[in-house]
């Protein structure tokens, strides 16, 4: 037994017993935050597993390569696992399978929260990617909020990816339920942009994700989400 866990123990003879604290907090430790959403519509038909305790091992086929490589980034700097495969009418237009795996993702982090006990809950990464820098901080509060400020260069090409990206973000953020904030700095090559979108969200998400041993239950005043 740690040092921790003996001093938080009360002792009758020479058997210690853990507090009802600590004892769920070791508990939730242990518990697999894993889970699956399958969704089908006349557009998508999206499956989606996440291992929010993994080591960022990935299956990822969206039908669109750059996207691909992009949530690939995101799972192995979050050390998510990380199975998708989405099939979309991408002959129309690549924005109604981004946006609907978004759609997906969320729903599958949501459910692999579960209560949200013991979890930090604000994570927050600076990320760089040669020309580019960027932020993203996290509060899995339940409360969707999203704020997405790139150069305006990229925004205007209309039909660029970051637009794109913009449009998976803000759904994984309202059925993710969290508060996300992407800030790029600066940057002036669009591939390396989104490279550090990203890579800084993987990261936030992961330390908003951690458990605190020092979190009972949920980290609110409130007492819920």
């Amino acid at each position: 037994m740690g040092e921790r866990s003996v001093r938080n123990a009360e002792v009758r003879g020479s058997t210690p017993l853990i507090s009802t604290k600590i004892f769920f907090r070791k508990l939730s430790k242990t518990m697999k935050r894993i889970s699956e959403v399958n969704r089908k519509t006349k557009e998508t038909e999206i499956s989606i597993k996440l291992n929010l305790s993994g080591k960022g091992e990935h299956e990822i086929s969206t039908g669109i390569p750059f996207f691909d490589h992009m949530l690939t980034l995101f799972t192995v700097h979050g050390f998510f696992d990380l199975f998708i495969n989405a099939v979309g009418d991408i002959e129309v237009d690549f924005h109604h399978t981004i946006e609907d795996v978004g759609l997906v993702l969320g729903d599958t982090l949501d459910k692999a929260l579960g209560d949200r006990n013991g979890i930090k809950r604000y994570g927050h990464a600076v990320t760089p990617m040669d020309d580019a820098l960027t932020s993203v901080t996290i509060d899995l509060s339940k409360r969707p909020f999203f704020v997405y400020n790139v150069p305006h260069a990229t925004v205007a090409a209309g039909n660029s990816f970051t637009c794109l990206a913009k449009e998976f973000f803000r759904a994984f953020a309202i059925r993710g339920g969290m508060n996300l904030h992407i800030n790029v700095f600066y940057g002036e090559n669009e591939h390396h942009i989104l490279e550090s979108i990203f890579k800084a969200a993987g990261r936030a998400l992961d330390q908003a994700c951690f458990f605190d041993e020092r979190i009972a239950g949920v980290q609110s005043t409130k007492g819920t989400f």
